[in-house]
């Protein structure tokens, strides 16, 4: 099986080719380019005569600090403003590709190579960069599409199981912001931790393509495309607190149960929406995958998970902006004032979350 498709985007439209076993060959197609890759691709890479500047896939290389030596290494490396740029790995090196690309002599054309369910789902298509300053997560970032986007979904077998639940988190997540079609066909492939090669690409097409109708219509995050953040105030607060020992994607996952118990708090009521309860059933299984993430859970504090919440950046003075679910299952954001009475809810609704798995 294979599929493509384009995206239109502001800059020109991106093409996103799925195909199984194809890496070797996406990465011949790329002579004569500089490469940026995860480290865990330095043997078969050399293999293939290609070199790279390789990263260590973390939250501290994904910072405005590292930026500065990669960008030397592109130059003293030869790299010019003609020169096309490559990403291979997963989100880390996808959102320093992305930024060094849109920076480095004003702008470099790029491509991508996902490696990770979550890049493959989600973070691939969008054009988005986010970038840590400090303590701070994703305080700075630009938009600057790809040229291509190239999935090989059979590099997903080298993955550990916390790294593919995450990625199956985010794409349910923009499968059930989507709607019911979307959603439905997403549980059809039975996504779960061992899944087949052919039905990860069955759920990587069909979540590629429901965010495709959101950054097309909202490229710069202005209105629909803002439900994509859904779990994620939550989640980033949580990731930041465990320092990172919890993954993004199954930060999200909480992230999203979150939501559900902050409004559950305020009066809402999901009986009359099945899917909230599906959902939940699916997050509840991926997030009980993870090894350790008890422990993990119990090192938070929650003071400081509390903290990192009030710091989202997509608050503004006065009001959190929260993505929610409505009594009919649908995501909504809302602007709640900030008062003692919110905290007092947020911090029952992490506590409930928490303790549910700690």
């Amino acid at each position: 099986m294979s599929a493509s498709f384009e995206i239109r985007s502001s800059s020109g439209s991106y093409s996103v080719a799925i195909e199984s076993f194809a890496f070797e060959r996406y990465i011949a197609s790329m002579s004569g380019a500089s490469i940026i890759a995860d480290e865990f691709f330095h043997t078969r890479l050399n293999q293939t005569g290609t070199a790279a500047i390789f990263l260590e896939a973390s939250e501290t290389v994904k910072s405005l600090d590292a930026s500065p030596a990669i960008i030397e290494q592109l130059r003293k490396g030869g790299t010019t403003r003609q020169t096309h740029l490559v990403a291979v790995g997963g989100g880390v090196v996808q959102d320093l590709s992305a930024f060094i690309a849109s920076i480095y002599m004003r702008g470099l054309r790029w491509s991508y190579i996902p490696t990770t369910v979550l890049a493959m789902v989600d973070s691939c298509i969008g054009g988005k960069s986010s970038i840590n300053v400090g303590p701070y997560k994703n305080l700075v970032g630009t938009f600057h599409p790809p040229e291509r986007v190239l999935i090989d979904p059979a590099l997903a077998t080298t993955l550990p199981e916390d790294q593919i639940a995450s990625g199956l988190i985010e794409a349910v997540k923009i499968c059930f912001c989507r709607g019911a079609e979307a959603f439905d066909r997403h549980l059809g492939f039975a996504p779960a931790i061992g899944l087949s090669t052919e039905a990860l690409e069955g759920v990587i097409v069909n979540s590629l393509e429901s965010k495709k109708w959101f950054i097309e219509v909202d490229e710069f995050d202005k209105k629909e495309r803002l439900l994509l953040n859904f779990g994620h105030t939550f989640g980033h607060a949580i990731e930041g607190a465990s320092h990172f020992t919890i993954s993004h994607g199954i930060a999200v996952g909480l992230g999203i149960q979150c939501a559900l118990e902050f409004e559950r708090a305020n009066g809402i009521r999901y009986s009359g929406a099945p899917r909230v309860q599906l959902l939940e059933d699916h997050l509840d299984t991926m997030i009980r995958s993870v090894p350790e993430l008890n422990a993990h859970l119990r090192a938070i504090s929650l003071d400081d998970m509390l903290n990192r919440f009030e710091s989202d950046k997509k608050h503004d003075p006065k009001n959190y902006a929260l993505i929610l679910v409505n009594e009919k299952g649908s995501v909504i954001l809302k602007k709640i004032e900030k008062s003692e009475r919110t905290r007092g809810v947020v911090r029952t609704a992490v506590q409930s979350v928490m303790d549910r798995y700690a």
